[in-house]
């Protein structure tokens, strides 16, 4: 495992929990001669009073440990001129890097992250069981994380093997001698807890300490967790609204005397532009960041001194008044490792609080922060290096075995547009793999948005040959590998699935279903909620749908469990189990490519959108 024993890391800095909770961790350091002064001692040597505390964080790394291929490997950068510039980042060995170089010349810094640190991982991580990211986030030396709802993937009782450690309890451990240590950093889960108890299924929060400077780390995911997250992985749980969680703990805290807080939300926003550099506090029209985190944010008490999260893998540095009308900071650094945040809390040694003033500059005591590019141009970590070629040598022979051939890119996580290629190409599979009469009878197929992890990529990722899909980047596509489910849907509810899309608690930030071919409608965004859906466009082969007639529909179980707000698709009778999504996929692909003859994208022409 580590080179570092994961014991000898503990040592090396405190996370305690506090009111009865485990300790984990233990650091000793001297404090530095050049502890800042700003500006009290004026050469006389009078003690200082305050120190500036360093606070890297990340977030939504889902097991990316090799750099991401294609647009999802990218981060947005604007120019001087205003132009914007697509720049290769993330991947372990940089993040690594980048971190260890960033908190060179700190005394005090701390790394913490906003959740979905595992979970829709490619294959290197996820065939695992994500546990070579736990160990590499060892090894970086992650101080905290709050879980997201990818953490929540397998269920409760793998997230606590996670922590805990422990090997995997069907398919054992992974490497001869070897057992799975579990995380040397704490996940906090303080707005979930066990149904039958009531109690948190994890530490809810934490406190790092040094020096006796004491900083509290409260961490929630979204209370949404369970409409994201198929029922087995949630099953036994309650999830908790994230304000009020965080507020009783953060009193908790000061009673204690911790007076320094840091909130890790598993929830995030939309800035008004999508470059990693933008300025979130601009003050133009529509400038800023919408999307629940706002509210959020407006609701934690002030004893919270800032808000680290995630969730939406956007990127910004925002700040966003507490309920006492006071400048808060909330930040984010887009998704798979590809950003990190470093935000200066000073710390007042007197108070036990962190400085907050209503000025953002480089002379201010007020929390500072920026987002930079883990960028591919720096040193790889060795130990990363030597980390992920331990585990490429056993996923190899599965991870390289190839299952089709593409003339280009196809796609889908990287395509902003309601429609994506990938998207149609999954759905097609599903349709193909469940129309026969023996494994379901479909006449249509529905894949979610969300399920589409990455792009398809034309460039070879190691020396497979351009464009040839191996079963390791199909893997990264559809991570969850979920049951496909065939169901009986009468043409009413078909619609009205169609309108949840758009509507209810999709219509902010709408859900676009990727149909199969033969489905076809028109999607009016300049009207609001169900009405974006026109009814009478939906048609089948050309045929408007019956609202009365019966439908076999194809899609994966999540989807018919109802998740991501679509109720109507939970409403299916006469269930069919088929194979998996993964399984369907690539047998779609094995069945219409060759090296002579690859596939091309498909033409997104199957939904008509009116902006």
């Amino acid at each position: 495992m580590s080179a570092t024993p994961q014991k000898n890391r503990a040592s090396r800095r405190v996370l305690a929990a506090a009111a009865g909770l485990a300790t984990v961790g233990a650091l000793v350091a001297a404090m530095p001669a050049d502890a800042q002064d700003h500006g009290q001692g004026h050469g006389h040597n009078k003690p200082a009073s305050t120190v500036d505390v360093q606070l890297l964080s990340f977030n939504d790394l889902h097991g990316n440990l090799e750099p991401p291929a294609g647009s999802a490997g990218t981060v947005t950068e604007t120019q001087a001129d205003g132009t914007t510039k697509a720049i290769p980042a993330g991947g372990v060995e940089y993040l690594a890097s980048s971190l260890r170089t960033a908190r060179k010349g700190h005394p005090y810094s701390i790394t913490a992250a906003g959740g979905d640190m595992v979970g829709a991982s490619p294959l290197l991580s996820g065939l695992f069981h994500d546990e070579p990211t736990i160990e590499a986030l060892n090894k970086i030396n992650l101080d905290v994380t709050a879980v997201g709802n990818h953490e929540f993937d397998e269920g409760a009782v793998e997230l606590a093997r996670l922590q805990n450690g422990g090997c995997h309890p069907v398919e054992g451990c992974y490497e001869k001698g070897k057992k799975f240590k579990g995380a040397d950093f704490p996940y906090l889960a303080a707005n979930v807890t066990n149904e039958k108890t009531g109690k948190p299924i994890l530490k809810p929060y934490t406190v790092w300490k040094k020096n006796g400077i004491k900083i509290g780390f409260i961490g929630v995911t979204l209370e949404g967790t369970p409409n994201i997250v198929t029922a087995n992985g949630v099953k036994g749980l309650k999830f908790h609204d994230e304000v009020e969680t965080i507020n009783k703990y953060a009193k908790e805290l000061d009673r204690q005397g911790v007076k320094s807080i840091v909130a890790l939300i598993h929830e995030g926003g939309e800035p008004a532009s999508t470059s990693y550099n933008y300025d979130c506090d601009s003050s133009g029209a529509g400038d800023g960041i919408s999307g629940p985190i706002v509210d959020i944010a407006k609701g934690i008490t002030p004893k919270v001194d800032a808000l680290v999260t995630g969730h939406t893998h956007q990127a910004y540095v925002c700040n966003v008044p507490d309920p006492a009308g006071n400048p808060r900071m909330v930040t984010s650094a887009a998704s798979f490792g590809k950003l990190y945040t470093d935000t200066t809390l000073t710390y007042d040694l007197r108070t036990k609080d962190i400085v907050r003033t209503s000025v953002k500059s480089a002379s201010a005591s007020n929390p500072k922060s920026v987002n930079h590019i883990v960028s591919r141009d720096q040193p790889k970590a060795s130990d990363m290096t030597a980390l992920i070629a331990r585990w490429n040598v056993l996923a190899a022979p599965i991870a390289n075995k190839p299952q089709g051939y593409i003339t280009a890119d196809i796609n889908g996580r990287g395509s902003t547009a309601p429609e994506k290629p990938l998207g149609d190409l999954i759905a097609d599979a599903q349709l193909e793999g469940l129309a026969p009469a023996d494994k379901g009878g479909a006449v249509v197929a529905f894949m979610n948005p969300g399920g589409i992890r990455a792009d398809l990529v034309y460039k070879a990722t190691g020396s497979e040959g351009d464009g040839v899909v191996t079963y390791g980047e199909s893997f990264t596509v559809q991570p969850f590998t979920n049951m496909m489910n065939v169901v009986d849907l009468t043409g009413a509810q078909l619609v009205t699935a169609l309108q949840q899309q758009v509507s209810g608690s999709n219509e902010a930030s709408p859900k676009i279903l990727q149909i199969s071919k033969g489905l076809t409608y028109t999607l009016d965004m300049t009207k609001t909620g169900a009405a974006r859906v026109v009814t009478d466009t939906v048609k089948l082969n050309g045929a408007a749908i019956d609202p009365a007639k019966t439908y076999r529909v194809a899609m994966n179980e999540f989807l018919a469990g109802g998740g991501d707000g679509f109720a109507a698709l939970g409403q299916g009778t006469n269930k069919l189990v088929g194979p998996s999504d993964l399984d369907v996929f690539n047998a779609y692909l094995a069945a219409h490519s060759t090296a002579a003859a690859p596939l091309a994208p498909p033409a997104t022409d199957r939904i008509t959108v009116i902006q």
